[in-house]
């Protein structure tokens, strides 16, 4: 075993003696025709193979969390370890996963790339510029930005009211000095004045759109669809009527092909696509989601933020829109991550306390008894365990989660890499093969808008009912008359 302590996660990924991305291709069952090589270690995938492969779908495993805290859970180094530990016990398994954001890598979050012996390579190239996917995101939401606003300086045939633009442009930086913002000033030849912003490319409508999209066609059909502002008279203005949406397909025809990398043990990973899950559906594309699911027996991802989160989303848009039914789900905790729910500072979760941990536990029990007894689906709980964790604080956890009819297992792929998640690898094996969910969604999209957001809070958050503000009430009816009472919330 390396000794870790004088090694970060960049260290450790440059140490890795990476296949060339052919060599992963060849264990994806990815025939040489559909790659588009972007280097040695990174690839497009053609999307052809989705029409042309006619291998079954492997078996679906969802990885989602508690609520995050800063003391950390591991939600991607989960799934990457667990990913090489089914690898390891004798399984053909791929992963599919978000690509990090420039704002959060420069930021106080870091990268999105895994950690210590569980990480995908070559992870500097991820957490960077990758393969462009989002600069081309970035520069359809901006294309359709200056289209609409050369639309009002050329006349405004649609009508429209500039205090009621609702599209904004985007950076992927962390640039609070852009988030409003006045432009088209400088005289009549430089635009019309107008209040303005700019959001992170990552909440970029264009990004949802693009990781839900099932084909070109499909992705051309949803960004016409987009409402950017309305009329004098409040009517929606929409992306098609501006005649943006086929240039704006032209830029995003490349960023669509999911993209291949590998873990450090060599698993082939699909990493494309990663909407904010506050503002969107918090997951990896559904074309990566569906080309891993063919290429494996076993493909393992993950959802964003926690289980009543990312999960949630996950599940009831992303599986809902794309066919998708998971076979098993693990919720990632840590020992450190519930003493923090209990009360503890982050300075104090070294030592062990019972007490914190008993008040911090029911976090956990709450996110297992949802997927389990709402979404209906099989379930583990792998512990992410550090150094500091003692037996007594694990035995408890274990404890706990065995009253609800759940296992826990150790992992310890951090450390380990492959070898510290076999554990977890067979426990998801057994309930992939063993036990068989009745996948529910936590609503149905035949009743209100209200109707909806009143089940998710009380089934998902546990709350008695919600309470609907005038705005908000106004917004509801809005979307109602608009024809979108029919949607996922």
């Amino acid at each position: 075993m390396i000794d870790m302590a004088y090694k970060t996660d960049i260290e450790i990924a440059q140490e890795c003696e990476m296949q060339h991305i052919t060599e992963i291709a060849k264990v994806a069952h990815v025939d040489a025709k559909y790659i588009e090589q972007y280097g040695n270690y990174k690839a497009k995938i053609d999307l052809r193979l989705l029409d042309e492969t006619n291998r079954a779908d492997g078996k679906l495993v969802l990885v989602t969390a508690i609520t995050p805290t800063p003391a950390g859970e591991g939600k991607t180094t989960t799934t990457i370890g667990l990913a090489d530990g089914m690898r390891r016990i004798g399984k053909d398994v791929t992963v599919a996963l978000r690509e990090p954001s420039l704002g959060p890598v420069f930021g106080v979050k870091g990268g999105a790339a895994g950690g210590g012996y569980a990480q995908v390579v070559p992870m500097e190239d991820i957490n960077l510029h990758f393969t462009g996917d989002f600069h081309a995101i970035g520069a359809a939401n901006n294309l359709l930005a200056a289209m609409l606003d050369n639309h009002i300086q050329q006349g405004n045939a649609l009508g429209i009211d500039v205090r009621k633009i609702t599209w904004k442009r985007c950076v992927d930086m962390n640039d609070r000095q852009l988030r409003f913002v006045v432009d088209g000033m400088g005289g009549k030849a430089n635009g019309v004045p107008r209040e303005d912003g700019f959001d992170i490319t990552v909440a970029s409508e264009i990004m949802a759109v693009l990781c839900l999209s099932s084909s070109i066609t499909d992705l051309k059909e949803r960004l016409s669809r987009i409402i950017v502002g309305y009329t004098y008279d409040d009517k929606p203005v929409t992306c098609g009527e501006l005649k943006a949406a086929g240039a704006m397909t032209a830029l995003l025809k490349d960023a669509l092909k999911p993209n291949l990398v590998q873990t450090l043990e060599g698993t082939p990973a699909f990493v494309h696509g990663g909407p904010f899950a506050n503002i969107a559906h918090g997951c990896n594309s559904v074309m990566a989601t569906r080309m891993a699911l063919k290429m494996g027996d076993y493909t393992v991802t993950e959802a964003g933020f926690g289980a009543d989160l990312g999960a949630e989303k996950f599940l009831d848009i992303k599986c809902r829109m794309a066919g998708l039914t998971p076979d098993a789900v693990v919720v990632v905790a840590t020992v450190r991550a519930l003493k923090m729910h209990g009360g503890l500072a982050k300075t104090e979760l070294a030592t062990e306390d019972l007490v914190a941990l008993e008040k911090g536990i029911p976090n956990l029990l709450r996110h297992v008894s949802n997927i389990k007894n709402v979404y209906k689906l099989p379930c583990v709980v792998a512990v992410n365990r550090f150094p500091t964790d003692t037996d007594n604080e694990i035995e408890f956890i274990i404890k706990k989660c065995k009253e609800l009819g759940v296992n826990t297992v150790l992992s310890t792929v951090w450390a380990e890499g492959g070898k510290g998640g076999e554990s977890l690898a067979r426990e998801v094996v057994r309930l992939c093969e063993e036990e068989k969910g009745d996948f529910t969604y936590s609503y149905e999209l035949d009743g209100t808008i209200e109707d909806k957001i009143r089940d998710v809070v009380q089934k998902v958050y546990g709350g008695k009912d919600i309470t609907v503000m005038p705005a908000a009430k106004k917004q509801i009816q809005q979307l109602t008359e608009l024809g979108f009472a029919n949607c996922p919330v």
